[in-house]
């Protein structure tokens, strides 16, 4: 066919990093495509026309998007009007599925082909989601194996793509060369920090991972602590690092949480997509999450497993341990990061257990994402 016309949303740093690969994909099989919505720097980089950044749809939890409702839903119904004067080919939203299911489900209705890449977590939470899908989107791009299964039962058409995380990190992480970027020593026993990627994250994180950070070093001084940092969340990090009087004993530095996670021995990680890449780094974690207590609340309410961390719910097992809420005390956090350290034949357990996991998740996703959207073009 000729070349499509493409419109696309994705809501944060995940997303943007899920749509810059698809966009790949789309160039690779239409050199002269084009596309514009809502995104971010990588698919900035690939001649994306953003009429708004995706850090405007950064907002998780029921709390907090009651915080942003006005804004967000202004913006949806702005680009709605928008794409429905002048429809695109195909619409693909990414990831962020309360605000992209209802704009799919319009822009269905009158015509538009539509995509969602990411299936939402129904295997999860919020089973019901299932039939307003189905009515928003025309084919779903997969990135967890299991998910393709799941949503056919519902009459759902979907694709498994591969998750783009495994291609993106090396099945043998170069741990040396990660050390000596960050300047680290070769034989500095190091623990990774991400207290996440949105500033409510670290607002209910930063600080107790320093004070589990400062009981760490008090056990053993001899510990490195390296915290990557997303340039906008930097000064309060650094405001949390002080206020557990860890200032000048952890190494902040800007973005590099790949380089993080391949240096480090351990990381002590925030529940999100940043624990499959502390995973398929093959690296040991503890994972951790905190929130409103009135989210927390309702979203415990309708939680369909015992876990919450992608590496757990991919092995369905707590191969890392987790402590959410209450649980994430500094005093917690602090003993299960250092298990970690006192037992290298579960760390070597845990690395085969990723090792199978990264070869379960790597596929050529550019490619199949392209493939199935040319499938739903071609109707």
């Amino acid at each position: 066919m000729d070349t499509p016309r493409v419109a696309m949303v994705a809501g944060e740093t995940s997303g943007d990093l899920l749509a810059g690969l698809l966009l790949d994909g789309l160039k690779s099989r239409w050199p002269e495509v084009r596309a514009a919505g809502i995104g971010g720097p990588q698919m900035a980089r690939r001649g994306f026309q953003a009429w708004w950044p995706s850090d405007k749809l950064a907002v998780r939890g029921y709390v907090e998007v009651l915080r942003h409702y006005r804004g967000i839903v202004g913006i949806r119904a702005q680009l709605k009007a928008r794409l429905l004067q002048d429809k695109p080919d195909v619409f693909i939203g990414v990831d962020a599925p309360d605000f992209n299911l209802d704009l799919e489900r319009d822009l269905k209705a009158a015509g538009v082909k539509t995509a969602h890449f990411v299936c939402p977590s129904i295997w999860a939470w919020r089973p019901e989601r299932v039939e307003k899908i189905k009515r928003s989107v025309d084919h779903v791009l997969c990135i967890f194996p299991f998910e393709v299964e799941l949503l056919a039962q519902h009459g759902i058409a979907a694709t498994y793509v591969g998750h783009p995380l495994a291609q993106v990190i090396p099945v043998t992480p170069d741990r040396a060369a990660a050390r000596a970027a960050l300047g680290l020593s070769a034989d500095a026993r190091v623990v990774a920090i991400l207290p996440g990627s949105r500033a409510s994250e670290v607002k209910y994180l930063a600080e107790r991972f320093f004070e589990a950070a400062a009981l760490m070093r008090r056990s053993r001084p001899q510990l490195k602590f390296v915290v990557p940092a997303i340039p906008a969340l930097r000064p309060a990090i650094e405001r949390a690092a002080r206020a557990a009087g860890m200032e000048w004993d952890v190494q902040i530095v800007d973005g590099q949480s790949h380089a993080a996670l391949a240096a480090c021995d351990v990381t002590l990680i925030a529940s999100g997509t940043a624990t499959l890449e502390a995973a398929l780094f093959k690296r040991p974690m503890v994972i951790a999450y905190s929130m409103n207590w009135l989210t927390y609340w309702l979203m415990k309410r309708k939680h369909l497993q015992p876990w919450i961390g992608l590496p757990n719910i991919l092995c369905r097992d707590f191969v890392v341990p987790e402590l959410i809420q209450h649980e994430a005390s500094p005093e917690k956090l602090a003993a299960a990061t250092l298990q970690w350290l006192d037992e290298p034949a579960r760390v070597s357990a845990l690395e085969r257990t990723f090792i199978a996991l990264h070869a379960e998740l790597q596929r050529d996703t550019p490619r199949l994402a392209a493939d199935a959207i040319a499938q739903v073009l071609a109707g």
